[in-house]
C-alpha cells in the first residue's frame, strides 16, 4: 500500500506535529487506530471537541494539569465516537485524532507494543514509501537510526524526557532524526552520520520542551 512520497511525507508530519495542519493519512476506511483500545488525551484549549463529547465519556489524565482529559473506549476496544465504523464527531475531532498518522511506525521501524493493537501493526506492515531523491533515503535511514538510538540509549537520556510507549518513542525518532544527518555545503550531499549523546540528549530536551509548550 502506497504510503506516500517520503519527502512530502515528512513535510506534512513535521507539519501536524508542530500544529500547523492536519495529518492526511490515506486511511481508506481503516479503522485500526479508532478501535484499537487507546486512550486519547484531550487539552483544556479544544473547546470545539470537548463541546461534542459527552463529559460522562472524559476523565482526568493522570500526571497532566487540571483541565486536561482522557477519552477512553468501549467493552470492545473501540472509540465511543465511533458510529457504524465512522467518526461521529469527525469535523470536531480531538487533535491527537488529528495529528496521527500511524506511517511514522513504518518509517522509524517501531513496532506498536501493545497486543490490542496488532491492526495498527497489520497496517503499518502494509505501508509503502517512495524515494524520489537520493537524500530521501538518507533521511529515512536516519529517521530508522534515530528510533534505535533512542531504544538502546533510554537510561542514558534526560530525566523525564525517555519514550515510554511506542508512540512516543516513533514521533521522538521523527523529532529529532536532523542530528542523524549531516550535509557538505560543497558536495551538496546528505550523509547519516553516529552523533554524540550530548547532542542527542540536547536535542530530545529542546525538542520536549518545544512540545510541551506548545
Amino acid at each position: 500500500m502506497w504510503a506516500g512520497d517520503f519527502a512530502s511525507w515528512v513535510t506534512g508530519m513535521d507539519d501536524a506535529i508542530n500544529g500547523r495542519r492536519a495529518s492526511d493519512v490515506p486511511c481508506d476506511g481503516c479503522t485500526a487506530c479508532c478501535t484499537a483500545s487507546q486512550f486519547i488525551h484531550i487539552g483544556p484549549d479544544e473547546t470545539d471537541a470537548l463541546a461534542h463529547i459527552p463529559a460522562q465519556l472524559l476523565f482526568p489524565a493522570p500526571r497532566l494539569p487540571k483541565g486536561h482529559v482522557l477519552l477512553g473506549y468501549d467493552e470492545q476496544g473501540h472509540c465511543p465516537m465511533l458510529v457504524n465504523n465512522r467518526c461521529s464527531i469527525y469535523e470536531h475531532r480531538r487533535r491527537t485524532c488529528r495529528t496521527y498518522d500511524c506511517r511514522v511506525f513504518a518509517a522509524t521501524g517501531v513496532s506498536v507494543d501493545d497486543a490490542e493493537k496488532v491492526l495498527i501493526n497489520q497496517r503499518v506492515r502494509q505501508w509503502q514509501f517512495s524515494f524520489v531523491a537520493a537524500d530521501d533515503h538518507h533521511r529515512y535511514r536516519a529517521v530508522q537510526a534515530a528510533a534505535m538510538y533512542l531504544r538502546e540509549h533510554a537510561g542514558e537520556l534526560p530525566d523525564g524526557t525517555a519514550p515510554v510507549t511506542s508512540t512516543q518513542l516513533a514521533v521522538l525518532a521523527f523529532r529529532i532524526h536532523s542530528v542523524f544527518l549531516s550535509f557538505d555545503e560543497q558536495t551538496g550531499e546528505m550523509a547519516l552520520i553516529a552523533p554524540d549523546l550530548a547532542v542527542v540528549c540536547a536535542e530530545v530536551l529542546r525538542q520536549v520542551s518545544r512540545q510541551e509548550t506548545r
